[in-house]
């Protein structure tokens, strides 16, 4: 049985949102493109699933040749330069004039989409993010998401059968989270908290945001 391949295209809450994506707490920060869409120019970084290039876009601000990102007393600075002069990390970005793959988009019904998962809480989401059987190339990505009245903050694990069958873990959250990453203090017994700042000694997981819920999470199904 053949199973449909397509472009599926989820829009993020602001450029900031797709510079963390592709660059933080990442020794080498994903390639990044620009390219048209639906009139408007956006920018776009993408992951690959079974059957899907699932790719996660924002408006571009401006033209240039890298993504930079830094912290910096607890501020984080995102922005498009055409030189890597200062110290930050970099995503460098190809500005295509067609379309960056030949899989059709859709926004149906997905042969990847996720099926949703509670979990009960938020250090139990963290402690997902471990692969014994890749402890070296551990994904830390989270992403929220605007659901009902609130949010879910989730992570997305693969079920590798005799096809891949892919789970969006979450737990709901009381609020839209304002600070961009997870502080993980297992090692002093306490409960993770969110924060914008980095101390040594502690695990820190990206938060990615979402601007509108999308079905391929399949958290409406």
């Amino acid at each position: 049985m053949s199973i449909s391949q397509h472009e599926c295209y989820v829009e993020l809450s602001s450029f900031d949102e797709l510079a963390r994506f592709a660059c933080a707490l990442k020794e080498y920060p994903k390639r990044v493109y620009s390219q048209e869409l639906d009139g408007s120019r956006i920018i776009s970084s993408s992951i690959t699933l079974a059957n899907t290039l699932l790719i996660f876009y924002a408006p571009l601000p401006k033209l240039g040749r890298y993504v930079s990102y830094q912290i910096n007393s607890g501020k984080e600075i995102c922005d498009i330069v055409d030189s890597t002069k200062i110290n930050a990390n970099y995503a460098p970005i190809i500005h295509m004039d067609s379309e960056i793959s030949p899989l059709s988009i859709t926004s149906k019904k997905f042969s990847d989409q996720f099926h949703p998962i509670k979990v009960k809480d938020l250090g139990s989401l963290a402690r997902l993010t471990y692969d014994p059987e890749l402890p070296e190339e551990q994904n830390l990505t989270l992403y929220a998401i605007p659901h009902k009245n609130s949010w879910v903050l989730g992570y997305i694990t693969a079920l590798e059968m005799d096809e891949v069958y892919y789970n969006f873990n979450y737990v709901e959250l009381d609020s839209e989270p304002t600070k961009h990453f997870v502080k993980y203090q297992g090692n002093q017994g306490l409960d993770p908290e969110f924060s914008n700042s980095f101390d040594h000694g502690f695990s820190y997981f990206p938060i990615i945001k979402i601007k509108t819920e999308h079905s391929i999470f399949g958290l409406n199904d």
